[in-house]
């Protein structure tokens, strides 16, 4: 039930984040801090600028600041164990681009506010437990959460429209998708043996994830 800070180099215990009441399910790193003014701002509000979120089994979120070692936030609003955490990235401008995106067991995908503690959003369809939440490649579109789920499905949204965009389902029938990353293309890899750029690969990203049948696969 405790969110613990490590020091790497003499595997020493720094700092211990007590508050949440149920098993401590995902940790994540707010994104460095920029200096300019018309960028990513989050993590402001803590001491140092740099804030841990936090999803547990009480089915709450809360931010922590690192520095000060308080909790700043709560999110309340999911109604089952909260599964994946993931702050917006520094390109992100919406809200000033202080997110967090959340996945549960409720099977929905929350959007939330840092600044005010509020739910921005409720994205509904999957049919089962979300395991993973991942935002799309800035040079993508840095605007789409994707979302892994049991369900066997990756599934796309817009965070402009709150619309579901497109849905990839899993080479494995009923195995799950419980991690996926956006891997770069190496340059030689994006074209093919013609030396023409395939039009999947435009993006210059790859999509690797991991099911419950313990098989990783590459989409390109």
């Amino acid at each position: 039930r405790t969110i613990r800070l490590w020091d790497i180099e003499t595997s020493k215990s720094l700092h211990v984040f007590n508050g949440h009441i149920g098993v401590v399910r995902c940790v994540a790193f707010s994104p460095l801090q920029s200096n300019t003014k018309d960028t990513n701002r989050i993590g402001a509000i803590g001491g140092s600028g740099y804030t841990i979120c936090s999803g547990s089994f009480d089915k709450t979120i809360r931010l922590w600041d690192i520095e000060n070692i308080k909790q700043l936030v709560i999110f309340n609003g999911h109604e089952d164990y909260v599964r994946c955490v993931k702050y917006s990235r520094n390109e992100i401008n919406i809200a000033g681009g202080n997110m967090i995106c959340s996945g549960s067991t409720d099977k929905t995908v929350r959007l939330w506010d840092i600044r005010t503690g509020k739910q921005i959003h409720v994205f509904k369809g999957h049919t089962n437990v979300v395991w993973h939440v991942e935002y799309l490649p800035a040079e993508i579109d840095g605007y789409i959460i994707c979302s892994g789920s049991s369900d066997n499905t990756i599934r796309f949204w817009d965070i402009r429209t709150n619309k579901q965009l497109h849905e990839i389902k899993g080479f494995d029938d009923n195995a799950g998708i419980y991690s996926f990353e956006f891997v770069p293309f190496d340059q030689d890899l994006k074209n093919n043996e013609k030396g023409k750029k395939n039009i999947k690969d435009c993006c210059g990203y790859a999509l690797c994830y991991g099911s419950g049948n313990g098989l990783i696969r590459v989409l390109g």
